[in-house]
């Protein structure tokens, strides 16, 4: 793996050096000088905080305690858990009670009777692995929310700061581009300079200007995003604290990022759990597709009358009334003939179906993530390996060579000026590389689901 070359320079300190040079030169500024030099106290403060400002992981712990979608998804979790608590309880009993008494007459009946649903064929432990299966779901899908979540915020938190890296680089050209008109106004007060390099300077300090505040307008945009994706207020301050510092770090064998992708990401698995969903269905169909029995028990009072030989006073039948005593017992059976559960069984067979095909694209994706965000990172690795070795520094140098023979003579300012343009933008595009070598990594924490990616 390409190891970066460390520097004990700053990368500034070239154009500081060379506007040094022209010190020995310096007078007290005149009244078009002091005019230019309006308040531009850096505004990166408002941004950046090496101290007090957040980091990557705490940004990410915000985020997944603020999400809104999050918070949703924990809650599915919460009710499918519950569920699994209810699948788990046995039917409940059942009491039945009537009577019946005979009109014009004395002849009654009361019957109590209950009945216990028995649930033969493993029905209960079958809705059981139903509900334990989508509880399984939505767990997963919580934790793949997760990991693209923080995998967005990481994005926005490199996207930002790599933004304000640039802004702090304007700046400190921009403070540096000031302090040489100042010298230039003096020369051309001096009458060793002709004005024209003092109005050429004065154009390129302006041109750095918009750039900057361009600049800050990114800056400010991407921060109002990152807050955002934070759940925080707009208004609410928020400073960044990072670097790109270990992007070139040694990274799993990718053989090895692969196995632990098609283990741990939780799409997959989530998928893996709908095969599991579709199987526990499909076992429910075929248990409630068979007889079931529920055992009854009862007591039964019966009262009733019957005439005997005799005459009463009135001259009727004499009754006689009796009171008999039941145990009731015996068994609902219900079978299924007609109805065999064949609909919701087919249903089932082509759920499991569906969950295999996603399975097996679900590992040809990951495969494929896996392999591009490698690739990505291996050439974006090189890429600022390049920049840093052999591009900044040859740069930098270059720049304080044409300010030497500008001030021998050899040059005219607007060669500096061009070389300092390209200076600029290879500083930029050095930016980029950093970002882009961070976005990579962070798309193989992203596709191998990491633990680093959540902490």
């Amino acid at each position: 793996m390409l190891k970066p070359k460390r520097k004990t320079k700053s990368i500034y300190l070239p154009v500081v050096l060379l506007f040094a040079l022209m010190s020995q030169f310096a007078h007290p500024a005149n009244s078009q000088t002091v005019a230019i030099r309006d308040k531009t106290d850096s505004t990166v403060n408002l941004y950046l905080d090496l101290q007090g400002g957040i980091t990557p992981d705490e940004a990410v712990a915000i985020a997944l305690e603020n999400n809104g979608e999050i918070q949703a998804l924990r809650k599915e979790s919460e009710a499918a858990r519950s569920l699994v608590k209810q699948a788990n309880l046995r039917a409940n009993p059942k009491l039945e009670a009537n009577g019946a008494r005979q009109i014009n007459g004395t002849d009654s009946q009361v019957m109590v009777e209950g009945m216990l649903p028995l649930e033969l064929g493993g029905r209960r432990p079958a809705r059981v692995r139903v509900a334990q299966a989508e509880l399984e779901i939505r767990e997963f899908a919580l934790a793949n929310q997760e990991r693209l979540l923080a995998a967005e915020v990481r994005q926005q938190f490199g996207e930002t700061l790599g933004n304000i890296k640039k802004l702090e680089l304007l700046e400190k050209l921009l403070t540096n581009a000031k302090q040489g008109y100042e010298i230039i106004s003096a020369k051309v007060t001096e009458g060793r300079t002709a004005p024209l390099e003092q109005n050429m300077l004065m154009v390129e300090l302006n041109r750095l200007r918009s750039i900057r505040e361009t600049a800050e307008g990114k800056t400010e945009t991407a921060m109002f995003e990152l807050r955002n994706m934070l759940g925080m207020n707009p208004a609410t301050p928020l400073r960044l604290r990072g670097d790109f510092e270990n992007l070139l770090d040694a990274l799993p064998p990718l053989d090895e990022a692969v196995v632990n992708a098609l283990q741990m990401r939780p799409d997959l698995q989530g998928a893996r759990a709908m095969e599991k969903l579709a199987v526990a269905k499909l076992e429910l169909a075929r248990t409630d597709g068979k007889p079931d029995a529920s055992f009854k028990a009862g007591y039964q009072r019966m009262k009733s009358s019957f005439p005997l030989n005799g005459l009463t006073e009135t001259g009727g039948l004499q009754p006689i009334e009796s009171v008999f005593h039941f145990f009731t017992f015996g068994v609902e059976i219900d079978l299924p003939v007609r109805n065999r559960n064949q609909g919701a069984i087919e249903a089932a067979i082509f759920e499991q179906e569906a969950a295999q095909r996603r399975i097996e694209f679900g590992e040809l994706t990951i495969r494929r993530e896996v392999n591009v965000a490698y690739a990505r990172f291996n050439r974006a690795a090189r890429a600022l390996s390049i920049f840093q070795n052999g591009v900044r520094d040859q740069a930098a140098a270059n720049l304080q060579v044409v300010w030497q023979t500008y001030e021998l003579g050899k040059y005219n300012l607007s060669d500096y000026i061009a070389e300092e343009r390209r200076f600029l933008e290879i500083e930029n595009e050095l930016i980029d590389a950093f970002v882009e070598t961070y976005l990579a990594r962070l798309e193989i924490l992203r596709a191998t689901n990491a633990a680093e990616l959540r902490k």
